[in-house]
């Protein structure tokens, strides 16, 4: 989840700045783990145009979105949202909310202050963040089997492949890519700013190299010869993954 202060919020680095990190990161990860990933995100965008069309003329007639997003551009957590919303059709706006999440107004809503956040009557609080928890809340509402199955050991699958990109395969790429684009790092890692040059390199390329073994992990582990995660059409957890490769590349 992507946290920003006022005062930490910098655009990223210029391209140039992100091409060194970016090309060797991606060199350890499977081809096919890649062509899976871009397929995802083009099978899952299908249905976005009719979804930007619908929304247009929704927006052309005055009616208010059902759904308010809080994201933040540069951000692969938030890309995976924004995506899924697309990609599901659901009538939503989106609002950047860059250098504004420890603003008192974000605060009052969102005391985690992180993006992404969707703003909806239905919850208990009428926020929800964590873009994992935003995408099957979002799927079991408006029952979209297809990007996340109802049936437990299908479902558990999608979930398990998830937490293991947040919990294992994410943390490599934010140690991997996050020096370069001037991200603040997350505290406690030895990559913060406090700590010495030579350390954060070191942390920087042990992460580099270790990507290649979760990715290995969705490749013969979760997808197993199959098109997608999800089996023959994609799901959330693809969007996921596909979205991490896509900041990657």
């Amino acid at each position: 989840m992507a946290k920003m202060t006022t005062k930490s919020a910098k655009k990223p680095a210029a391209k140039g700045a992100t091409k060194p990190a970016a090309k060797a990161a991606t060199k350890p990860a499977d081809k096919a783990s890649n062509t899976s990933a871009k397929s995802a995100t083009k099978a899952a965008a299908k249905p976005a145009a009719k979804a930007s069309a619908k929304s247009a003329r929704k927006t052309k007639s005055g009616k208010k979105p059902a759904l308010t997003l809080s994201m933040l551009k540069p951000s692969v957590n938030n890309m995976c949202v924004r995506v899924f919303a697309r990609a599901a059709g659901l009538d939503h706006s989106e609002t950047d909310v860059w250098g504004h999440t420890r603003s008192p107004e974000y605060m009052a809503r969102n005391p985690a202050h992180l993006a992404p956040m969707i703003e909806d009557k239905g919850l208990p609080r009428g926020v929800l963040w964590e873009s994992c928890a935003i995408m099957q809340y979002l799927a079991n509402k408006h029952g979209l089997e297809k990007l996340y199955p109802k049936a437990p050991a299908k479902r558990a699958m999608i979930d398990s492949a998830m937490f293991y990109l947040i919990g294992t395969l994410y943390p490599y790429v934010a140690r991997a890519t996050y020096p370069a684009l001037n991200f603040p790092q997350y505290a406690g890692e030895v990559g913060h700013s406090d700590a010495h040059p030579d350390k954060k390199a070191e942390a920087q390329k042990a992460a580099i190299e270790a990507i290649a073994e979760p990715l290995e992990v969705f490749h013969s582990f979760f997808r197993n010869g199959k098109p997608f995660i999800g089996g023959k059409n994609p799901s959330i957890a693809d969007i996921r993954l596909a979205a991490t490769l896509e900041f990657l590349a």
